[in-house]
């Protein structure tokens, strides 16, 4: 077969044969180039007879070249047209899913998470309808707006109380969380898996936090307490800094030969502090010109566009734009607090901070909730077409270290939240201890990594992705099964009470006291008896004492 046929073949739409596509390549005329004859070929439509797709190849014989490039264009613009309309009806398609999925998570708790990432997986890598790598940045632009949207507007419903009686379990849980998953995993790579030891604890820092885009629609649904909820929040934000920091910094001492210390620490200061007072400010900013913005036509989309915007900011000043954006939300749901706070003493009183701050209103949060819904729809959807399923081995230790993940965050939530030092319950325990899942910063270091070529990196991004599908599947799925499975929550809530040292510690000084008590009761009682038994003596010496006076008188 020729060169020509074979081209045309390849490139001919399904349908019709080899023999039918020589045949129409044989019947153009030998003028053409080798491409025209391609793309003359490839348009036909499949189901169209043999008879037709000869006389549409005679005729080009008789066309010149400018009637044959339009004939070409015209027929590939109706291929693109027909496929653009299976993309849009299929959005469609996946709005009405997203909302029967929320409702299936209400009745059925299989949570809509797990379900929209199968989607993902079924477009992606199984049936390879959708290549993720084709899509370039703008997969990861869309990755980033999703993560913006929602923590902004999770912050909206966090108020400072809250955050205060949260922090200290915060800090505690995110840094035991990290700094745990991070030497463990080193380790593991390193003595298991045989890698270089700097790229085994790069793997462990991009594995030690929690994804905020899954985190945060899942909290949102369950039966949690306000305290509980707002921790694993901040957990998810603040772990993706140390995660994106310590991987960073590592990868920079593979290039550059050390590793240093004081500018990690450097860099999580300033991700942390110097992103949590830009975004506080801004939010202030933002409610005094809130009021006249409004007066704009379509203006409310303003307060996600200025979200970019600070976003953006931190981010190209080297801080967190995830920390920042999170911030903001929080500085604008609790800024007539700050307001009051302002007010109680006239003299230390800003000129800027003369009326009350505008806040968003009934009609903006509802709003900003629906984009989030819309977002996070397809953002699962893109992460189950962006994992990577075709290196066994690798699948097989993502599976293995997704396993040892969820083993460790027992003993961490235990040692993170001590019960003599918090309020939160054992079942709330239980859904942090589930609640550990990957995502977005994961997976994007694990592509950078990947793409610097650096010796032993080669499939660190398929081991992360393994990670991502497996600790999102892992969550998912023990979420429904610690609410409505007396039997899974009781295992839970056993295994955290025998790590609870502080509750053991005292059940053992308990019974010491009580061995104590009881051997004084028991030398007591002893003493008691010696006692009653001395004074029976004595009085029956005394009685025989007064029997042998009687008698001698």
């Amino acid at each position: 077969m020729s060169f020509t046929a074979t081209n045309i073949t390849d490139s001919i739409a399904s349908g019709l044969s080899i023999d039918t596509a020589v045949h129409a390549a044989d019947s153009i005329a030998s003028g053409l180039s080798i491409d025209t004859a391609v793309h003359a070929a490839c348009p036909i439509t499949p189901g169209l007879s043999v008879d037709t797709v000869m006389h549409a190849a005679d005729s080009i014989t008789v066309i010149d070249s400018t009637v044959i490039e339009t004939v070409i264009n015209n027929t590939q613009n109706h291929s693109n047209d027909f496929n653009i309309g299976i993309v849009i009806a299929f959005i469609g398609f996946l709005v009405f899913a997203a909302h029967l999925f929320t409702e299936i998570f209400s009745r059925k708790r299989i949570p809509d998470v797990l379900l929209l990432m199968i989607i993902g997986l079924f477009l992606g890598p199984i049936f390879h309808i959708i290549d993720a790598e084709k899509m370039g940045s703008i997969g990861s632009i869309f990755s980033q707006i999703t993560l913006i949207v929602l923590l902004f507007e999770s912050g909206t419903k966090l108020s400072f109380n809250t955050l205060i009686n949260s922090l200290k379990g915060t800090t505690m849980l995110t840094l035991i969380n990290f700094f745990v998953t991070f030497f463990v995993i080193g380790i593991l790579g390193w003595c298991i898996l045989k890698l270089n030891p700097a790229v085994s604890f790069m793997l462990g820092a991009i594995l030690g936090g929690t994804s905020s885009a899954v985190i945060i629609p899942i909290v949102g649904k369950i039966n949690i307490s306000e305290k509980s909820r707002t921790i694993l929040i901040l957990e998810s934000a603040f772990s993706d800094v140390l995660c994106i920091v310590f991987a960073l910094a590592i990868l920079e001492s593979l290039n550059v030969g050390k590793l240093q210390v004081g500018s990690i620490f450097g860099q999580v200061f300033s991700s942390f502090v110097l992103a949590t007072l830009i975004g506080l400010a801004a939010a202030l900013f933002w409610t005094m010109i809130l009021d006249k913005i409004r007066h704009i036509d379509n203006s409310i989309f303003t307060t996600p566009a200025f979200v970019f915007i600070i976003y953006g900011i931190n981010e190209i000043l080297g801080y967190s734009g995830a920390i920042a954006a999170l911030a903001f939300g929080i500085g604008i749901a609790n800024a007539h607090d700050v307001f009051n706070l302002f007010n109680k003493n006239e003299n230390r009183k800003p000129k800027w901070l003369k009326k009350m701050p505008t806040v968003l209103n009934k009609t903006e949060k509802t709003l900003f909730s629906e984009l989030v819904f819309l977002m996070k729809t397809f953002f699962f959807v893109y992460i189950g077409v962006s994992i990577q399923l075709n290196n066994i081995v690798s699948i097989l230790t993502g599976l293995v270290i997704a396993v040892l993940i969820f083993i460790l965050r027992i003993p961490i939530v235990r040692m993170a939240m001590p019960s003599k030092s918090t309020d939160i319950n054992e079942t709330d325990l239980t859904y942090m201890s589930v609640l550990v899942p990957k995502g977005l910063a994961a997976a994007v270091l694990a592509i950078v990594v990947s793409q610097t070529m650096l010796p032993g990196t080669e499939n660190i991004s398929n081991i992360v992705f393994s990670v991502i599908l497996f600790s999102i599947t892992f969550s998912s799925v023990l979420i429904p099964l610690v609410e409505k499975s007396s039997f899974i929550r009781g295992i839970y809530i056993k295994m955290l009470n025998c790590l609870n040292f502080e509750k053991n510690k005292k059940n053992n000084n308990t019974k010491d006291n009580e061995q104590k008590e009881s051997s004084k009761n028991k030398h007591t009682k002893k003493n008691m008896s010696q006692i009653k038994k001395e004074t029976n003596e004595n009085n029956q010496i005394t009685a025989e004492t007064e029997n042998d006076s009687k008698d001698k008188r």
